[in-house]
């Protein structure tokens, strides 16, 4: 996860760091007029000129200045804004400047499915900081940092939400569209909460897809986890109700409500969920996204917390997202934590999510 964002920012911190090294190193006599762009720059040979020495009864005659010492003399006293710009950005980081500077960062973060909103909120957060500022005193790469970590949003503790909760069962409903791996998800949920001694039961809600029911009894069977169903074409608010009839009755911990993958523009399809929500009113209602969709699972997300009021979400598939935005972007855009990330294809592949390890692996 975030191979290329990773090369991408360290990229841009290092090149702005190097502008501020060019200021330094470059020497006296060398024009300043126009920008050096390579931090060794040629000088162009010098004409020697000796001066003479005067007694004080003689007259001083003015001896010509040569062509560099007349170039560096008439920048040093020109006005800030006609100075060449290393001692411009020398002096402080101008409003214009910092647009500059963090044009090319947008272009890297958009192209690594940052959300343009979480992007906004980042140049508020870097200009803050930077504007007016010496860049050779401030450390580029931790102010990112910080202003990448400022929108994401750190979980509440998922275990200690459920076993301190008055809810008995605790019913979490898991949405999102078709090929997420949803289903997959909650085996790897119930899993987790069988390891941390809470019993759960399954609700298998999506009586519309051919073998939905069967592929979340596979999983119930090999967790050893009741599955509670209905025949294909059953109301799916129903279903859910059922499990938690069931779970009150047998004092199971938690009940996982299984739905049917829908596109968040299907209006029939996002009042049917909201009727599932509305029916069982789940404690817990969790997005799940693709992380390697980009974009599209920022959009998502969004639709469905319009819809239902998301309480977080889950992103599978996050050990082979290159880019690595989506992971910034949805809980931006939606104000909801991620809770977990799927890593894997085995019911262990779920980690806890750490907005501090996340932002670590980002090398700044």
């Amino acid at each position: 996860m975030f191979g290329k964002l990773k090369d991408k920012l360290k990229n841009w911190v290092s090149k702005n760091k190097e502008e501020e090294e060019i200021i330094e190193e470059t020497p006296k006599n060398e024009k300043t007029k126009t920008p050096a762009k390579k931090k060794e720059v040629k000088p162009k040979k010098e004409k020697k000129v000796t001066k003479k020495k005067y007694s004080k009864k003689e007259k001083k005659i003015e001896e010509p200045k040569d062509e560099v010492e007349e170039s560096l003399e008439k920048t040093l006293n020109a006005p800030a804004e006609e100075k060449g710009f290393f001692i411009k950005f020398k002096k402080r980081l101008t409003e214009e400047k910092f647009d500059e500077m963090f044009e090319e960062l947008q272009m890297i973060l958009l192209q690594s499915n940052v959300a343009y909103d979480a992007i906004e909120s980042i140049k508020e957060s870097l200009s803050e900081k930077l504007i007016g500022k010496i860049i050779k005193e401030v450390d580029l790469s931790k102010e990112l940092k910080e202003s990448i970590e400022s929108i994401l949003i750190n979980p509440p503790n998922f275990l200690e939400t459920i076993k301190n909760s008055e809810s008995k069962p605790f019913v979490i409903l898991f949405s999102g569209i078709n090929g997420s791996g949803k289903t997959t998800t909650i085996a790897k949920v119930a899993n987790y909460l069988q390891k941390n001694k809470l019993s759960v039961c399954l609700a298998a809600a999506d009586t519309f897809r051919a073998a939905a029911i069967q592929q979340l009894e596979v999983h119930g069977n090999r967790l050893k986890v009741p599955v509670i169903k209905k025949d294909y074409g059953s109301d799916p608010a129903s279903v859910g109700f059922d499990a938690i009839q069931h779970a009150k009755k047998n004092k199971i911990n938690v009940v996982l409500i299984d739905t049917a993958g829908r596109m968040q523009n299907k209006d029939s399809l996002m009042k049917e969920i909201e009727k599932i929500e509305r029916v069982n009113k789940p404690d817990m209602k969790i997005f799940l996204g693709e992380s390697i969709t980009g974009n599209d699972a920022t959009e998502q997300a969004k639709a469905f917390n319009d819809s239902i009021d998301l309480t977080g979400i889950i992103l599978s598939k996050a050990d082979v997202d290159e880019k690595g935005g989506t992971a910034i972007s949805v809980s931006h855009v939606t104000g909801k934590p991620i809770l977990f990330l799927g890593t894997g294809q085995e019911y262990k592949d779920l980690e806890v999510f750490d907005k501090n390890k996340l932002v670590e692996k980002l090398g700044l």
